[in-house]
């Protein structure tokens, strides 16, 4: 069985691969923009990103200067021997990381604005928890939060009579809003749902699904396409230069709502999408989002 101490470095190496290296379904991705963008300035943007991407992972820098904030994603079962200390080990994983990798400090106190210097404070690292009955295993995704995406990000709660034009409505209000402020081209995560809390959940939720992977249900997929068509058509593109992608994908999460309320969160990031996943059952590690770390030894 792992130790609390192997876990913790393995967790330090999703943040390293997080920070250094884009998934290669996002830099797919950035690669068909590329090659669809006929925009000259908006293509020489995209190359721009796409060697920035390069110089990052050969030199083993962070993709970008602002390291984001540290919030993970834990899928786990109840029967996972460590799931009652994983917080713990998470949160000195975040410590180590900062000083190793390194990661911009970037937990500030909400009243006094002191720097925390550790990326850790109150709540932080964020942490969100999903418990699978009868399952021995975690399931870890760590994602680095820039500032900048927040720009494109809102919430609000609609009448129902406002239906899904005026939740599609606000979506293209808030990405509008942004502008080149969020880094585009982002990816953008869509929740509809009874409450605020709920809406931004479930954004969330659609912003780690995978690249152009639509939800089950056809009419919110369609509604996703349509969606995703809208947005590329308000014309920010590339850092807000113009031409065809503002948006990479969106996705969408919907739950049953109250009968007096419609509300629509959105959680976006922009184009550096940084974000890890792994698997810990047993003796075994396996990275699912950065294969390369499938050879990583952690004595």
């Amino acid at each position: 069985m792992l130790t609390e101490d192997r876990i913790r470095r393995y967790v330090i190496e999703l943040m390293r691969a997080a920070a250094i290296h884009l998934p290669e379904e996002v830099k797919t991705s950035l690669r068909r923009a590329y090659e669809l963008e006929d925009d000259p300035l908006a293509r020489r943007m995209l190359a721009a990103i796409l060697e920035n991407v390069e110089l990052a992972g050969g030199r083993r820098r962070p993709i970008c200067q602002d390291t984001g904030v540290v919030m993970f994603s834990v899928r786990a079962g109840e029967r996972f021997p460590m799931l009652g200390r994983l917080p713990e080990i998470l949160r000195a994983a975040v410590v180590e990381a900062t000083r190793m990798i390194p990661l911009r400090p970037n937990a500030v106190d909400v009243i006094t604005g002191r720097n925390s210097g550790d990326n850790t404070g109150d709540y932080i690292p964020w942490i969100d928890w999903e418990i699978v009955p009868e399952e021995d295993y975690a399931e870890i995704t760590v994602m680095l939060k820039g500032g900048g995406s927040e720009a494109a990000g809102g919430v609000t709660v609609l009448t129902p009579s406002a239906g899904i034009e005026g939740a599609s409505k606000f979506v293209l209000e808030v990405v509008k809003e942004a502008g080149p402020r969020a880094c585009p081209p982002l990816i953008i995560g869509v929740g509809i749902s009874g409450t605020t809390y709920t809406a931004i959940c479930l954004a969330k939720k659609a912003l780690l699904r995978g690249m152009g992977l639509r939800n089950p249900r056809p009419e919110l997929a369609s509604l996703e396409e349509r969606l995703l068509n809208a947005v590329n058509m308000l014309g920010w593109g590339v850092h807000g230069v113009g031409g065809r992608t503002t948006a990479l994908d969106l996705r969408i999460e919907a739950s049953h709502r109250h009968p007096a309320s419609l509300a629509v969160g959105v959680v976006s990031s922009c184009w550096a999408f940084r974000y890890s996943t792994m698997r810990i059952r047993g003796d075994n590690v396996e990275f699912l989002t950065h294969n390369f770390l499938n050879e990583l030894e952690v004595d």
